[in-house]
């Protein structure tokens, strides 16, 4: 019993030895445009093979190999983005885009065995500043509501939510996980209320924030009904003026 015990033990450690970390998932997020690098945590021995596969099909797309390093994609979605480390084997993708999301996998075959481990990438466009509007028919129509009806805008984002917050507080959100949309989000507020409002963008790792200025936005529509207001009166004045001025030289001219 004792020998089927010991033989047990090592059948487990050679499977261990085998199969390394294969189940374990490493995530790793970037934005686009970044260089993110995939460590191996080993230092390459001289008959070592480090090998980096990519997609379902596990597409061999970089090697090390009696420390010869190869890069695998001449003519693919990797061409001239790859970097091996000669010490380690950890690759390096540079200027990283959308379509690089996805599945790696590390084989290291040693002289101790294989051990292999699992990364999942994903990609997330960089972020633009919300644009924040307002309702300008609250204006044409002449309306006297004490409200001031907004609207925040991103066009051609994916993954994303879009939130109003006033200070701290969640008011409202829209999420997306489409690519290439426009989302828009309305809110009204009060005139005259505090200028704590914002309109906020993220995504898993990054965030854009546009702060409402309520004095440069809703304000303006009183502004544009005192001048309409005024100027009709200031040119009345202008004219009641020149046309008593030609009655006057008129009669003074009719005197001489």
């Amino acid at each position: 019993m004792t020998d089927k015990a010991v033989f047990f033990c090592f059948c487990l450690l050679l499977k261990k030895d085998v199969l390394g970390d294969a189940d374990v998932m490493k995530s790793v997020s970037a934005l686009e445009g970044d260089s993110v690098s995939l460590n191996t945590d080993v230092k390459v021995q001289r008959d070592d093979q480090i090998l980096w596969m990519f997609g379902p099909q596990d597409t061999r797309i970089a090697e090390i190999h009696r420390q010869n390093i190869y890069i695998d994609a001449p003519i693919t979605i990797f061409e001239k983005k790859l970097q091996m480390d000669s010490r380690t084997g950890s690759l390096t993708i540079r200027d990283i885009r959308t379509e690089h999301s996805g599945l790696y996998k590390l084989q290291i075959i040693s002289s101790t065995g294989t051990e292999e481990k699992k990364f999942n990438i994903s990609i997330y466009a960089r972020l633009p500043a919300p644009v924040i509007t307002r309702d300008s028919s609250q204006c044409s129509s002449g309306s006297s509501t004490s409200n001031c009806s907004l609207l925040c805008s991103v066009v051609n984002v994916g993954h994303v939510t879009l939130s109003w917050y006033n200070g701290n507080s969640l008011l409202s959100s829209i999420s997306v996980s489409d690519l290439s949309i426009s989302l828009s989000l309305p809110l009204e507020v009060e005139y005259q209320e505090n200028n704590t409002y914002s309109c906020v963008i993220n995504n898993p790792i990054r965030n854009q924030t546009t702060h409402l200025n309520i004095t440069q936005l809703c304000h303006t529509c009183a502004g544009m009904s005192v001048v309409k207001f005024q100027s009709p009166d200031l040119y009345t004045e202008l004219l009641f003026m020149i046309i008593f001025m030609n009655y006057y030289l008129c009669f003074c001219f009719n005197e001489l």
